[in-house]
Parts: structure tokens; C-alpha cells; sequence
């Protein structure tokens, strides 16, 4: 417990030495008075993207995710070891080891950084703080119930991306509402893609009130198991938030202008094909 807080504390005041090797967290930095976002729904992933502030999220499956940028640096989250057809290797993979479902044993020995979730053989916490130049990804660990993967204290990590002046967070398989050190270092989380099956997981109610506290311009419904989960998740959601049903696999985030609500942007899950990767 003294190491998470600590492993937090750190997060979110960094201190000179560290300041030195690391830029500094724009999620956590105090928010100024921010231009919003706009998003547009595209057809395949390797379609042009519009300019160096736009950052393409697809749903791939359960709960990964596919993040990539302009210059075409790539993320997946909670990497299970297919992201489907094609000759595609991401530079990240997050993982989390809730179930066999968000990680992997045999990750592709091409995938440059491999990030675990939860504590090493020694016991110690995960602390990720990887700058990439154009990407930014750091790790803030909060507990799994004991018996659901094989860590329970700081079992589990929400991944943070900072990309194209946005801040992008992965709740993982989140058990608990945070505590109010690790909302501070999760800092201003402009996009959130949140498990909401209700039950392997936070309880439906508590995800909505994490929700509600997090304010997050978008937030993309995962790890849903079936329509009756999802809709569930959506009636609870539609008094306070906008939903948007795009019928896509991704969209396109950027910096340009906040909707006037937190709006849910449900997408559907569609792993990687041939013809998203530009292939005849």
C-alpha cells in the first residue's frame, strides 16, 4: 500500500530530477481552457490521418483497443496476442491479467514495448512511463479482488495516452471505484474506454459514478459480453450523457471542439483486416 501511494504521489508530482528525463504530463498539468474534440467515423484503418493533433482509436475486441497516430505510431491495449488478419505488429502492447482474455504469455517478439499491468515476481507494482515523442504512456495500478488474476493488490493498471495534446485512458479490468490519489494521477482523461459488463468487473452504478467524476468528453463502452449489458449500461448513462451509436469500429479524435455533453460513443468491436491495412 505505501508503494502505490508512493508510485502515485510520484506520478503526479514528479520531481526535478526525474523532470529532467521526462516531459511533463499535460493530463496532469492544471487545464487550461481546452479547444474540445471532434470526431468522425473513417472506413479503414490505414486511410490518411487529417493532421499531427488527430489521434485513430478502433475496437478491436473485449477490451483492446488500437491507438494509432500521423506519424503512425501504434498502441494496443490489453493485448491478448491476435489482433486479427494481416502482417501488423503494433509498437506498444498494455496488458492486464485478469483473465486470459486481456493478456498474453507469448507476445509478438516483434512489438518493441511489452508493458504488464501488474507486479513482477518480486511483488512490486507496475510503473510504466514511456515517452515515445509522439505518444506518451504511463500506468496509474488499483486492485483486483483476489481470485480474479494472480494479483490482487495493484492487479490491475488503467493505461494512460498522452497523444496529440489528448489524454486517452484504458480503465482495464477496473474492480473499484479509485481512490482520490489515483484520480489525481490520472489526471484530465479526455477520452475513456471503460469495461461495463457489471459484474467480472466495477458494478454498472459504480462505473457511472467513476464516470460522472471523471467528465470525459468521450467515453467508449468495452468488455460488454452481450446488447442486453451494453444497453443496460446506456439507460443508466443517456439522463447525464449523449450517446452516439456510430455503427463503426473507430473513429477519429482531435483537438478542435468539445461537445457540448460527455457523450458514450458505443463502437463495435471489428479486429484487423487485410483491407485495413491497405492490402489488394
Amino acid at each position: 500500500m505505501v508503494f502505490r501511494l508512493i508510485s502515485l504521489l510520484l506520478l503526479v508530482t514528479a520531481g526535478a530530477a526525474q523532470a529532467q528525463d521526462r516531459r511533463p504530463s499535460h493530463c496532469i498539468a492544471v487545464a487550461n481552457s481546452a479547444p474540445g474534440l471532434e470526431y468522425v467515423q473513417l472506413a479503414s484503418f490505414s486511410d490518411p490521418i487529417a493532421d499531427e493533433y488527430t489521434v485513430r482509436i478502433r475496437y478491436l475486441d473485449h477490451a483492446m483497443f488500437l491507438i494509432g497516430t500521423q506519424s503512425g505510431l501504434t498502441a494496443v491495449t490489453d493485448y491478448s496476442g491476435y489482433l486479427g488478419q494481416g502482417d501488423f505488429t503494433p509498437d506498444v502492447a498494455t496488458m492486464n491479467n485478469a483473465h486470459g482474455t486481456h493478456w498474453t504469455s507469448y507476445p509478438d517478439p516483434d512489438i518493441k514495448h511489452v508493458l504488464q499491468g501488474w507486479p513482477d515476481a518480486e511483488g512490486n507494482a507496475a510503473v510504466h512511463y514511456l515517452d515515445l515523442g509522439d505518444m506518451l504512456v504511463r500506468n496509474v495500478t488499483t486492485d483486483n479482488r483476489r481470485g480474479s488474476g494472480s494479483a490482487g493488490e495493484n492487479g490491475n493498471s488503467i493505461f494512460i495516452f498522452e497523444v496529440g495534446g489528448l489524454c486517452i485512458g484504458h480503465m482495464g479490468h477496473l474492480h473499484h471505484e479509485p481512490s482520490a490519489a489515483q484520480y489525481a494521477a490520472m489526471g484530465r482523461l479526455d477520452v475513456t474506454m471503460v469495461a461495463v459488463d457489471g459484474g467480472m468487473t466495477l458494478d454498472q452504478p459504480s462505473v457511472v459514478r467513476v464516470m460522472q467524476r471523471l467528465k470525459s468528453s468521450i467515453i467508449i463502452p468495452m468488455h460488454w459480453f452481450g446488447r442486453l449489458t451494453l444497453e443496460q449500461f446506456i439507460a443508466r448513462m443517456e439522463q447525464d450523457f449523449a450517446i452516439q451509436r456510430t455503427g463503426e469500429s473507430q473513429i477519429d479524435v482531435s483537438l478542435r471542439n468539445l461537445p457540448s455533453r460527455p457523450t458514450v460513443v458505443v463502437l463495435e468491436p471489428r479486429p484487423i483486416s487485410a483491407q485495413d491495412l491497405g492490402a489488394e
